[in-house]
């Protein structure tokens, strides 16, 4: 596979995983919201309340904001080869599998998004990170340093939900 296709397939991995978290968010919050806000200590469960109260089609509008951001930054790197912020948005969306593990494992039941995470977004960053680094396209210390910078994507999460939160009337 060339290395403009597996840098393009991003996005389709970025996808098939999020479509997995609109489909089921909803739904799986409606059915176990109460279970998880007694599994979580006070502190958390006060923040997580709210996080909480999200819809399938509020949530849609927070991935579909994060989609148009990546696209020229996807764009960029594969076409000119200026991989840093491609980097940074794939080591972020590669340690993001482990936090749907971590929540299955913790809350010891199905979480949305953790089979897309395991199944398409695992193997899927494992490749990207095998031949970046494999070609000498990156190193480990630009991986290293591409995870705060990949932080820059979570404002734009938070915003894509409050716009959600405005745009689309609880259900």
């Amino acid at each position: 596979m060339s290395l403009t296709t597996l840098i393009w397939l991003f996005l389709v991995t970025f996808l098939l995983h999020d479509l997995e978290e609109i489909i089921w968010v909803g739904p799986w919050i409606r059915k176990n919201k109460t279970k998880v806000l007694q599994r979580v200590s006070p502190r958390v469960s006060k923040r997580l309340e709210s996080m909480l109260r999200i819809n399938s089609s509020q949530f849609g509008v927070a991935v579909l904001l994060e989609f148009v951001v990546f696209i020229p930054f996807v764009y960029i790197a594969a076409e000119y080869g200026h991989y840093f912020m491609f980097l940074a948005f794939n080591t972020l969306f590669l340690l993001h599998v482990f936090t749907h593990i971590g929540q299955s494992l913790y809350l010891k039941m199905y979480t949305p998004g953790v089979v897309s995470a395991v199944c398409i977004t695992l193997p899927y960053g494992m490749y990207l990170f095998y031949r970046f680094l494999n070609e000498g396209i990156v190193t480990w210390g630009e991986v290293l340093v591409s995870i705060p910078v990949g932080l820059v994507v979570l404002p734009i999460v938070m915003l894509g939900h409050e716009l959600g939160r405005r745009l689309i009337p609880d259900t």
